[in-house]
């Protein structure tokens, strides 16, 4: 039915119900026949039909939808009947008609016109109750953690909708107050603490929480209780959704590893960011990769003059590119393929762009691949960041931020060492050059590339096994943002020499990390899939450390970030064991991991 049609059809039905009301009071009061009257006041009638009309139109009472009218639809239909009313009241002025046939016109008509507006959707729901009583046992059980707007809506758009093939059989809260209420039919029977017993009493299929205001240590609490269960666990990512009063079943997300890190997101000061990130030249190497890429996005974000990627990766670069392209169609972009091992081509780059700022995040970062591929770790990570690095002191370049790692604080693998030279290499080219170079060491970032948990992520959809390399291996924590936006207000508070230290909050053993994933994915750890133990990696330890014992740490601005005390360096020994490793390097020597431990003593070679 076109949308003429509609306002038509209900233009009739209030023209029908006045009349109707006419007759309800004419009758009701002994007046007349309803035929004596009209033949005397039809104008009368005429007038207040065009008062409907004309207040109706304004006030949107013939164009809303009201299939999906609400309580705002239901207050204009009021405004319209209020308008109505005040007519009326004239009429009974200048007019025979008394104040009780207002009264019983206006009511008769308000209660008419809202039975015909509302009627549809009343039937649709009822129809829609019957189909779904038909169809019970083919749909999903579902238990509502919370009792406030976001699970009231939930609830609502649960029992409404035709394509959702769930049923709210009722609602958990720990404000106790609500216990007994009843929220759109469904009950609140519990505390948080009672889902156990009760996904059994109600035969749940899955759990859905609905408290996007609660910080990340109540989440973690929550979920923590659902887990007894061993149902699929869902939320509602954050309080953000309800900005515009609206939430829906579209915005539920499967339960997130992040969730389970008890601690809230890391704030950081954008002005400071924006200060020496403004109307400069930024590059940043490695800029397709998980850290690369996620510095391009925010930086995007704190109007540089000009934003440089150079990666090797075409595809990575590509996606970047046209990810930055669609989100900042004013941001002045450039996208190079290259790699940082190439000489002419980084010297050519810096002497013809000029780089205010670099974020050096290109290098091989998987730890047992490197193992093996031990030339290709110093060629990459060693040899490409002394070559960006010495054509930013030479070009002029003001900040030089290296992306390190938690892995170069006594090493136990290659990639871990060589990271800690690139350290001593930022440290060493800080006293020759104007530029400051400074490094920002931190540990696992959640969801990058080569990554636990999309391993775990991808292992589950696959039926198992989750496979963990030690059952009481840890391991530091941080999303992709949070990292880069820590490496970012780093950048400002870098003076030249300094290694940063990021914060990563308590160690989470991984073992756990497989069990809880398994747990809110709605499976049993053993039983529907295995965690298997498959022994320690090369070059893996079981812990890993920020810092090592002769740097002491001072606290910054930022309590998420310190600042270790520079070490006194060789530099001419360093520079002299440089060149060493790269010429050995592309030699393909057998001798890389004795070579570099010669240069970082506190390198501790895996012998496997």
């Amino acid at each position: 039915m076109n949308k003429t049609l509609k306002i038509i059809i209900l233009l009739l039905a209030d023209a029908i119900s006045l009349f109707i009301a006419w007759f309800v009071a004419i009758e009701a009061l002994g007046l007349g026949t309803i035929g004596e009257i009209f033949a005397t006041s039809y104008y009368l009638f005429l007038i207040e039909l065009a008062v409907i009309y004309l207040f109706g139109l304004f006030f949107g009472t013939y164009s809303n939808i009201w299939r999906f009218a609400g309580f705002l639809e239901g207050l204009r239909l009021v405004a319209t009947n209020v308008c109505l009313l005040s007519a009326n009241i004239m009429i009974s002025i200048f007019s025979t008609f008394g104040f009780s046939w207002v009264l019983i016109v206006t009511s008769i008509f308000f209660i008419l016109s809202a039975c015909i507006r509302y009627s549809y959707r009343v039937l649709e729901f009822i129809l829609r109750q019957k189909d779904r009583q038909e169809h019970k046992t083919e749909s999903k059980r579902i238990i509502v953690v919370g009792a406030g707007l976001a699970g009231a809506t939930l609830i609502k758009e649960m029992i409404t909708s035709e394509k959702l093939n769930m049923i709210p059989v009722c609602v958990l809260d720990d404000d106790k107050r609500k216990l007994g209420m009843e929220i759109n039919g469904v009950k609140v029977v519990g505390v948080i603490s009672d889902v156990e017993k009760i996904a059994l009493e109600y035969k749940a299929d899955e759990i859905l929480v609905a408290i996007p205001s609660a910080d990340r240590k109540t989440i973690k609490g929550i979920l923590t209780e659902c887990q007894k269960t061993n149902l699929k666990v869902s939320t509602l990512p954050g309080l953000f959704q309800l900005a515009n009063g609206n939430v829906s079943i579209a915005d539920v997300k499967e339960v997130d590893i992040k969730d389970l890190l008890g601690r809230e997101q890391v704030k950081v000061n954008l002005d400071e960011i924006m200060g020496y990130i403004e109307n400069q030249v930024v590059l940043v190497t490695g800029g397709g990769g998980s850290i690369g890429s996620e510095l391009c996005r925010q930086i995007a974000c704190h109007k540089p003059k000009q934003l440089i990627i150079l990666d090797i990766y075409e595809n990575n670069a590509y996606e970047i590119q046209q990810e930055l392209l669609r989100k900042h169609a004013d941001l002045n972009l450039l996208v190079l393929i290259g790699s940082v091992r190439d000489s002419k081509k980084i010297n050519s780059l810096f002497e013809k762009y000029k780089p205010d700022i670099v974020f050096h995040a290109a290098a091989h970062k998987h730890v047992p691949l490197m193992e093996t591929s031990p030339n290709e770790a110093v060629k990459n990570n060693v040899s490409g960041t002394l070559k960006v690095a010495e054509a930013a002191g030479k070009n002029g370049t003001k900040k030089f931020i290296l992306i390190s790692t938690d892995k170069a604080v006594n090493p136990t693998n290659i990639m871990g060492a060589t990271k800690r030279i690139c350290e001593m290499i930022i440290q060493t080219l800080n006293r020759k050059f104007d530029t400051e170079y400074v490094a920002v060491r931190f540990g696992n970032v959640l969801g990058s590339n080569g990554s636990v948990i999309p391993l775990f992520k991808k292992q589950i959809e696959e039926g198992g096994p989750v496979t963990v390399t030690h059952k009481d291996i840890v391991r530091y924590f941080m999303t992709i943002p949070e990292a880069v936006s820590l490496v970012l207000q780093a950048g400002a508070y870098a003076k030249g020499g300094e290694i940063f230290v990021l914060d990563m909050g308590e160690p989470v053993r991984i073992y756990d990390l497989a069990i809880n994933l398994i747990k809110l994915s709605g499976l049993v750890p053993g039983k529907d899939i295995e965690v298997k133990i498959t022994g320690l990696r090369p070059g893996e330890k079981l812990y890993e450390e920020r810092l090592m014992e002769e740097e002491g740490l001072q606290k910054t601005a930022n309590e998420m970030i310190s600042i270790g005390r520079p070490l006194d360096i060789d530099e001419e020994n360093l520079l002299n064991k440089l060149n060493e490793l790269y010429v050995e390097a592309y030699n393909e020597t057998d001798r890389m991991k004795e070579l570099v431990h010669e240069l970082v003593p506190t390198y501790k070679i895996d012998k496997r």
